[in-house]
């Protein structure tokens, strides 16, 4: 009796043990080889292309020392960069053209200073001044200056031109204020014809005083009547004295 029980027993824990998956089969798949290449087929539609080639079909002659994949146009490309890089090196007189890059490397420092002036040196001062040779340069730089007082303008002397500068030092009117009536047609162009004749406006104003400016004008240096000639200026002359 006692051995039918425990037969009985065993027939029951055998029919509740669970069978042990094969391990060979993969996870859900039917091996690990077929995933792989259902995963490449499908990231390749995902990316809108073709199916990728298997790691075998890929020839040793695709790749290059690196192991990386290089095809014609890159090749073409990396020999072009090395062409180059040689013309340049050749237009450097056979050095490396340095290109700006933060990952250069800082430049060498070049010191060329051999050090402070010598008037700037204590020592090297001392040795060749003192207080009392000092004191005596001050007192022959005192001795020679010379306070210069304001005078009149000398007049000129030897010519019949008027003098501009005594004209400006007399005006106190800014350009362009009519002070003398002006008439005449076409005075514009009469004023830029006549003023290109002469080399400046103060070869211009000389003239146009000779001719009985500023109260007359007739060759029309003068068009707006401010008694001042093809564009001249007394403000220079005025701001010389102070004026």
């Amino acid at each position: 009796m006692r051995v039918f029980l425990c037969a009985v027993g065993l027939t029951v824990l055998g029919a509740c043990t669970t069978s042990v998956p094969d391990s060979g089969a993969g996870v859900g798949f039917d091996n690990y080889d077929g995933y792989l290449e259902d995963k490449r087929a499908r990231d390749a539609q995902l990316s809108g292309g073709g199916a990728l080639p298997a790691p075998d079909a890929v020839s040793s002659e695709s790749l290059n020392t690196s192991g990386a994949t290089v095809s014609d146009n890159d090749a073409e490309a990396i020999a072009a960069e090395a062409e180059a890089a040689l013309a340049e090196a050749d237009a450097n007189s056979g050095e490396s053209v340095v290109h700006a890059s933060p990952s250069n490397p800082a430049p060498a420092t070049v010191n060329t200073a051999t050090g402070i002036s010598g008037e700037n040196d204590f020592e090297a001062v001392g040795e060749q001044r003192s207080i009392e040779s000092d004191a005596a340069l001050i007192a022959r730089n005192r001795a020679r200056y010379k306070v210069v007082d304001v005078e009149a303008l000398p007049s000129r002397s030897g010519t019949q031109e008027p003098n501009i500068v005594a004209y400006a030092l007399a005006t106190k009117h800014p350009v362009g204020t009519q002070v003398y009536n002006r008439v005449g047609f076409n005075k514009e162009a009469k004023f830029r014809r006549n003023c290109a004749k002469y080399a400046s406006p103060d070869r211009a104003q000389e003239d146009f005083l000779a001719r009985g400016g500023p109260k007359k004008d007739r060759l029309g240096l003068d068009p707006d009547g401010d008694g001042y000639a093809c564009g001249w200026n007394p403000a220079p002359f005025q701001k010389a004295v102070g004026g």
